[in-house]
């Protein structure tokens, strides 16, 4: 197994460019999400490895080949499309065995490999079903499995779970992590999800308008965003301007941090940061303009001087204020992140 290196990878349309300048190394058995909105160099950049767009400049190695120089068949890569792309004339058996008829591989290792996938993927018992007589789950894993059944270099998936449910959604994340993990495949998902993104990968390269926002673990990216960009697109945040005094930040008057900082700065915090808080304790000013529960935790909107604010409290029992409330938002120093408004 090798590194894919990708070194001032760049596409361009005429005057338009797609992706400017990507840097990107993925680590042998690495689980890694392309994540943005659309528009954003994604797909541009899933299609060139693949081969399927010629890039304008820079470099895909794999190891010491050159994939550039490879066609898409030559360069071993295994692809699950948004839509399936399964031969509706075909089984699934005959589905998942064709790239391995095309390679030529041997009858009775085509058979054995083909029942062993299958079973991967929970299908063992569907080999003779069309692509019409299975959900679009079912159709997903057929297209996960023949992917996986030559045994690819590299796995790349192109928003492969987009057409599903939401529950059937969240059950291929965990069936998807747990089937990498289990071979070890190093994988490119291409995904808008942020959720999606944040269950699967081991490190996320945010994008937006062809350029790169910030690479790093789930974790990293969501709790410590490098830019604006990536704190409102990676979950929900909120943003307060305050004004710095030199012993504290404060934002619509209210004083709610300690700090050095002089001058007018923008706080983000994420909504499940904040604490809802009694009228006469620390904090920003609010009011509970509304109240929504959601089964594992509430939703609040807060109208504030400073504007409208989101909080996500988990539900565990305790009673929660009402709306039309008077609260204060706490916030702790660890959870905000600061900006002065000039670099915002």
């Amino acid at each position: 197994m090798a590194d894919l290196v990708l070194q001032g990878l760049c596409k361009k349309y005429g005057d338009v460019t797609a992706l400017d300048r990507l840097d990107l190394t993925v680590r042998p058995g690495e689980f890694v999400s392309l994540l943005g909105p659309s528009g954003c160099g994604k797909t541009t950049t899933l299609q060139m490895i693949a081969g399927f767009i010629e890039p304008t400049a820079g470099t895909i190695m794999l190891g010491d080949q050159d994939l550039v120089r490879l066609t898409p068949d030559k360069r071993g890569l295994g692809i699950v499309f948004q839509s399936y792309a399964l031969f509706p004339h075909m089984t699934v058996r005959q589905n998942v065995a064709f790239g391995l008829e095309m390679r030529r591989t041997p009858a009775a290792e085509i058979e054995t490999r083909v029942k062993d996938v299958l079973a991967m993927v929970g299908l063992a018992d569907k080999g003779e079903r069309y692509p019409r007589q299975m959900s679009g789950g079912q159709q997903q894993r057929v297209a996960l499995a023949r992917a996986l059944v030559i045994r690819p270099a590299i796995l790349l998936l192109d928003e492969p779970l987009s057409n599903l449910d939401a529950k059937m959604r969240e059950d291929m994340q965990v069936e998807l992590r747990q089937i990498q993990q289990t071979l070890g495949t190093t994988t490119i998902l291409v995904t808008h999800d942020q959720h999606e993104a944040l269950a699967l990968s081991d490190r996320i390269v945010v994008m937006s308008a062809g350029k790169v926002e910030q690479i790093g673990a789930p974790f990293e990216v969501y709790e410590r965003p490098a830019t604006p960009f990536v704190a409102a697109f990676l979950g929900k945040t909120n943003q307060f301007t305050g004004v710095g005094t030199g012993r504290e930040l404060r934002v619509a008057g209210d004083a709610v941090l300690p700090s050095g900082t002089v001058g007018t700065v923008v706080l983000s915090v994420r909504p499940e940061k904040l604490q809802l808080l009694g009228p006469d304790q620390p904090g920003l000013r609010g009011r509970v303009s509304l109240r929504v529960f959601q089964g594992n935790h509430w939703l609040f909107h807060v109208a504030t001087d400073a504007g409208q604010a989101v909080v996500i409290r988990q539900n565990d029992g305790r009673p929660v204020p009402d709306e039309g409330s008077a609260i204060r938002l706490g916030m702790k120093a660890e959870d905000v992140q600061v900006r002065l408004a000039s670099a915002a």
